[in-house]
């Protein structure tokens, strides 16, 4: 682990993609956004409706969190799931994280995933796509936001 410490506590990271796309300095379709996260559609997702849920506050990994943020944070992740089966018709989903290995961006996120039977996911070794434009991917962001928004009464 290395011998130094953890910060915590500062809110962006200088050059990280994440906390731009958090401080709104990047381009990002945002399906919920509040104190707590930041959750967004993924530029290169797995299907249609792929959600990155992060949190506001710069933290690489998942150990990084504090025990006051995962709680609030991982409502977050719930809600965001819930949304993906709602908007999208999907029967399930896939959620995960990755901690340093496989992790593209230093930033602790949760992928929320839509599935489907026979959806062609075997594994970990899974084909990505795009959005065919900005307007297909706002879509799928709109029906997103007002999933949460409908849940949240």
């Amino acid at each position: 682990m290395g011998d130094s410490p953890v910060v915590r506590g500062s809110v962006a990271s200088p050059g990280c993609v994440f906390c731009r796309v958090v401080e709104v300095h990047a381009p990002a379709h945002r399906v919920l956004q509040d104190a707590t996260a930041v959750a967004f559609l993924d530029t290169r997702p797995l299907f249609h409706g792929h959600v990155l849920v992060v949190p506001r506050r710069h933290a690489e990994t998942l150990t990084d969190l504090t025990e006051d943020e995962l709680g609030p944070f991982f409502a977050r992740v719930r809600r965001t799931t819930a949304a993906v089966e709602d908007a999208l018709g999907a029967a399930g989903t896939f959620v995960a994280a990755n901690n340093r290995v496989s992790q593209s961006v230093p930033h602790f996120h949760v992928h929320v995933v839509p599935r489907n039977r026979k959806d062609g996911l075997r594994g970990f070794f899974w084909p990505r796509t795009r959005y065919a434009d900005e307007a297909e991917a706002e879509d799928v962001a709109a029906r997103l936001r007002a999933a949460l928004a409908a849940a949240a009464g």
